[in-house]
């Protein structure tokens, strides 16, 4: 199977003149995927079917049909991976043009994962308005559309337009993919800590896109109470200055009303969650719950290394490959769009979200560890887990059209 290549930022002129003895830049000549024929065009009766005239047919039944295009077109296996690449990984706001390697390696993802087809859209414009009409003239040659690496808070208006405006799904990775694997890991780590979610009262470092998205699942999926804060400390109600997205989270979270900083919130908290790229002490960690929990997401620097973290908590998770529990979201989008795709699914519910957690956290099964309370992106139950269980959430929901 193959695997993604982590991006991480180097000094501009790191390996300008020979980019190639680098191996990253040997592996990218040429970008990461292509477009294979999946029929035979070997004479001209095959030519005759493929393109004119067989093909005036089965356009004709889709313009009768439109729903036909489903099963005599790619567009229900097919997802646009669209971004205006200002919120790049760790990279920040660098444009379409750069932000083309990633969107390339998250469609090699969909398709090495879970046989989705995927095509990357860098798209040169960062106006709401103008992005949202470019998706949905877009839409009717594609089966779902996962945004990616847009800021925030224009990611959040930009996906509940489009979710509002298409029928296919609509999936902002950054936000759902982390929260999915987020409430996976954390229902395993609390099982191991022989807790309930209702138990434990967390501490989000974070309100952008990720940090929003998890404080969302976590209360959907009934975390007993949780605090998110951003640069200028913990977000509640009264505080000024919060946008509408914020404004929202002090009305429905911090029951406990800190009005600090996320290092005084943690003092005596169960959980921490960083999704800021801040830092915390060691103090702060040491100051949690007994059997505390610490997911510093963070990358590439997690907001408290974890072997620091892991003298003080029961267990610890990152976003990094080369520490236990890895919080990846290659865990979650391939399975979400498969079984969305599978069913045809008119939008992917809060609800199918929780089920793919469910599905991600009962993959590790009888195994949980503190070393291991999400499974690896490799283990080949993954994506099937996520796909069967998204897929009958769908039906559940009532958004299934098959």
């Amino acid at each position: 199977m193959t695997t993604g290549v982590a991006v991480a930022a180097t000094p501009a002129s790191a390996s300008v003149e020979t980019p190639d003895l680098d191996p990253a830049f040997a592996l990218h000549r040429g970008g990461k995927i292509e477009i294979r024929s999946t029929v035979p065009v070997r004479d001209a009766d095959d030519l005759s079917l493929a393109y004119t005239p067989g093909v005036a047919r089965v356009c004709t039944a889709i313009a009768d049909q439109p729903a036909l295009a489903d099963d005599y077109t790619w567009v229900s296996n097919v997802v646009a991976v669209v971004s205006d690449g200002t919120a790049v990984l760790g990279l920040g706001d660098i444009g379409p043009s750069a932000a083309m390697p990633v969107m390339e390696g998250k469609a090699l993802l969909f398709k090495e994962f879970a046989g989705v087809d995927a095509v990357p859209l860098c798209l040169d414009c960062t106006d709401v308005d103008g992005l949202v009409e470019t998706v949905v003239r877009l839409a009717p040659s594609f089966g779902g559309i996962n945004l990616e690496d847009i800021s925030a808070p224009r990611c959040f208006e930009i996906e509940s337009r489009l979710r509002d405006l298409l029928d296919i799904p609509v999936f902002h990775d950054d936000q759902h993919g982390t929260a999915i694997v987020a409430l996976a890991a954390l229902k395993n780590a609390a099982r191991l800590t022989g807790r309930e979610l209702g138990d434990l009262r967390a501490v989000v470092a974070g309100a952008g896109a990720s940090g929003v998205a998890v404080t969302r699942i976590l209360l959907e999926a009934g975390i007993g109470d949780i605090a998110v804060s951003d640069s200028k400390g913990m977000i509640y109600e009264g505080r000024e200055g919060l946008n509408p997205v914020k404004q929202a989270l002090a009305r429905d979270t911090n029951r406990s009303k800190h009005t600090g900083s996320t290092e005084e919130a943690l003092e005596g908290a169960d959980l921490f969650l960083g999704l800021s790229g801040s830092t915390v002490s060691e103090q702060a960690i040491a100051s949690m719950s007994p059997d505390g929990i610490v997911f510093a997401l963070s990358n590439p620097t997690p907001e408290v290394h974890p072997d620091v973290a892991a003298k003080h908590v029961k267990v610890v998770a990152t976003g990094r490959s080369d520490f236990p529990n890895q919080i990846n979201n290659v865990l979650a989008f391939p399975g979400v769009f498969r079984g969305a795709l599978d069913v045809r699914a008119t939008a992917i519910t809060e609800n199918m979200k929780v089920a793919a957690a469910n599905a991600l956290a009962g993959v590790v099964g009888d195994d949980l560890t503190a070393t291991y309370i999400i499974p690896s992106p490799f283990d080949e139950r993954v994506a099937p887990a996520v796909t069967a269980a998204v897929a009958a959430q769908a039906r559940a929901d009532g958004v299934a059209r098959v």
